[in-house]
């Protein structure tokens, strides 16, 4: 069932980050729904040469391995297009901790340059990833778009000043921009392996291999768990919407239900069919406690609504990681 009812086929959509896990997601539904021509700008630190097989077969595809933190690859990029969807970014709170000057070039640099780019193209609308870290500690659940906190990490900055420079294009330029904080997106293709991988393709890769699997602090901490295809869905409405009351915000993406992570662990073991235990360790640094979002806003402009709940979404994942694994 596609997410849209606009005739695409003259419509030409560029994908940054396409060759991740979100971005090949969109390009891939785009193409499938014989989208004019998508183009993929990655540089291939977080992208996978799996992602772009999935795409390359269609003739309509384009891809350019470049950088978002060089403006003139972002020129480029964006020259002909119509609709941006922005995803190039590094991800993971604990990293960015590490390496807060390596986050502000992509994320805040790079995002400029892709700002900029779109000024200079005239592209029709640029939407882009927040993320539902910008809440920060403010506490209260479910999370509203109009009540955030401190941020908790360089992360969690870069994100929140995406945020203020989309506002400062539109008001200063004329571009329109949405952007989305993402909740705890998860789905094939999400990249198992590497110091900071995502917690659902970790769980079931130590769980089938028998592994060490950490669990940080309680395990009670609970998040908004979203399938990949709402995060597509949301994508694609807010490029193609024509209800000019909803540009220019920020929503939530998520389901709108949250789980503790021992829950979701033993949702994981079950569906593997394993008595695979984990080991809890010392809780991490910037972690939010709880996360649970409000997504009433995302309804009511973009016409948004959740596919795919939580374990439905967990069923397809791991029986997309089984197969990755086993071979059956």
């Amino acid at each position: 069932m596609g997410f849209h009812s606009t005739d695409i086929s003259n419509k030409k959509f560029l994908v940054t980050g396409g060759a991740g896990f979100i971005g090949s997601h969109i390009a891939a539904y785009l193409l499938e729904n014989g989208a004019g021509k998508v183009r993929v700008l990655d540089n291939m630190v977080n992208g996978f040469e799996s992602n772009l097989a999935v795409l390359k077969v269609y003739p309509n595809f384009e891809f350019i391995q470049g950088d978002i933190r060089d403006l003139d690859t972002c020129q480029k990029a964006c020259a002909g297009i119509d609709y941006v969807s922005h995803q190039a970014a590094l991800g993971s709170v604990p990293r960015s901790i590490k390496e807060p000057v390596y986050f502000n070039e992509v994320n805040v640099n790079g995002f400029v340059n892709m700002l900029k780019a779109a000024v200079d193209n005239n592209i029709q609308r640029f939407v882009y990833a927040s993320s539902s870290s910008v809440y920060g500690d403010e506490p209260t659940l479910p999370k509203l778009e109009s009540r955030v906190g401190n941020c908790l990490s360089p992360y969690a900055a870069t994100k929140k000043t995406n945020e203020l420079y989309a506002q400062v294009f539109a008001d200063v330029y004329g571009l329109q921009t949405i952007g989305f904080r993402y909740f705890n997106i998860f789905g094939q293709r999400q990249d198992p392996d590497g110091p900071y991988a995502a917690v659902i393709p970790l769980f079931v890769k130590g769980i089938m291999n028998r592994t060490p699997v950490y669990i940080n602090g309680d395990g009670e901490q609970t998040r908004d768990f979203t399938f990949v295809d709402n995060a597509v869905q949301v994508n694609v409405k807010a490029m193609l919407t024509e209800n000019i009351d909803a540009v220019n915000k920020v929503y939530n993406v998520a389901v709108g239900e949250n789980f503790s992570v021992n829950y979701l662990y033993e949702a994981c073991r079950e569906q593997v069919g394993s008595d695979w235990a984990a080991t809890y360790r010392e809780p991490r640094a910037g972690d939010i406690r709880n996360s649970l979002a409000d997504i009433s806003m995302a309804k009511n402009l973009l016409g948004y609504m959740p596919t795919k709940k939580f374990e439905d979404g967990l069923k397809e994942t791991i029986s997309f990681f089984k197969e990755l694994y086993t071979g059956n």
